[in-house]
């Protein structure tokens, strides 16, 4: 039965792709109010109608083409042999690299990106991450870090400045303490960036198909602003409403065949 039920499978994939659509898109919406959040995309599924085939030519000269069903079976006397795959595949998703609104908050610890690059933080385990989140604190021994408690690194490490009673970050990188440079906020690209590895709610890994993370020669900076996730709540609603339905219509696809397939059975039996 397994040539008959492939259009339970076909169904039945177009569904998973969908679910798997529908959590890239809610993961998006909840977190349409995060700081430096990159929104996920879903690349366009792969619709796979793959045939193998053999063709042979009759002694007419008429040509005839024969396609494989995943067992074997003799049709007028030619043999057919192979698989047939016909399958929804969900292929991957990616990072949209597009800016966010830039919202002003005046609060000397705020800054936001202006144009390409990632801040580098590391972890209590020294495991180093890349961000857009631009609302730092300061840690009780004086470091700059994130709001999840990850230190902010610099050209030379973390970033401290002590006990200072006025802080101040420059649209160059520069932080100063009581007027006094301390450290630089360096930034960080990507040769894909899009590829970067989503670690909890805005902090990206490194892998092989982001590249290595560079340096950026002049970074540029806004002080007293925190660049704003960059979803729109519109779209990602349009793009639900679209994934709903087709998982609707997948759905409606398999319970139809299903039931097809039951009436096959009973009419000739499952020999």
């Amino acid at each position: 039965m397994g040539f008959l039920n492939r259009g339970l499978y076909a169904a039945c994939s177009a569904m998973l792709v969908q679910e798997t659509n529908l959590d890239v898109v809610t993961n998006n919406l909840a977190n349409v109010d995060t700081v430096g959040y990159r929104r996920r995309v879903s690349a366009n599924s792969e619709f796979s109608a793959l045939m193998d085939r053999i063709e042979k030519v009759s002694e007419d000269g008429e040509t005839k083409i024969f396609t494989n069903p995943p067992f074997t079976m003799n049709w007028k006397g030619k043999q057919a042999i192979g698989p047939l795959g016909l399958a929804a595949l969900y292929s991957e998703s990616f990072m949209d690299t597009q800016p966010g609104v830039v919202r002003v908050t005046d609060n000397p610890l705020d800054v936001a990106i202006d144009g390409p690059g990632f801040f580098s933080v590391q972890d209590d385990e020294g495991n180093t991450f890349y961000t857009r989140q631009g609302n730092f604190l300061l840690n009780d021994e004086g470091e700059l870090i994130t709001l999840d408690g990850m230190t902010v690194q610099g050209g030379g490490g973390p970033i401290a400045v002590g006990d200072a009673s006025d802080v101040m970050i420059l649209n160059d990188g520069q932080v100063l303490a009581d007027g006094e440079v301390v450290g630089a906020l360096t930034l960080y690209t990507f040769e894909n960036p899009t590829y970067l590895h989503q670690v909890g709610r805005n902090n990206l890994a490194a892998n092989d198909n982001s590249g290595a993370a560079t340096g950026v020669e002049a970074p540029r900076l806004v002080p007293g602003a925190i660049e704003m996730a960059n979803v729109s709540v519109v779209e990602e609603m349009v793009r639900m409403m679209e994934a709903q339905r087709v998982y609707e219509g997948a759905s409606k696809a398999l319970m139809t065949h299903d039931e097809e397939t039951g009436k096959l059975i009973s009419s000739y039996g499952r020999a």
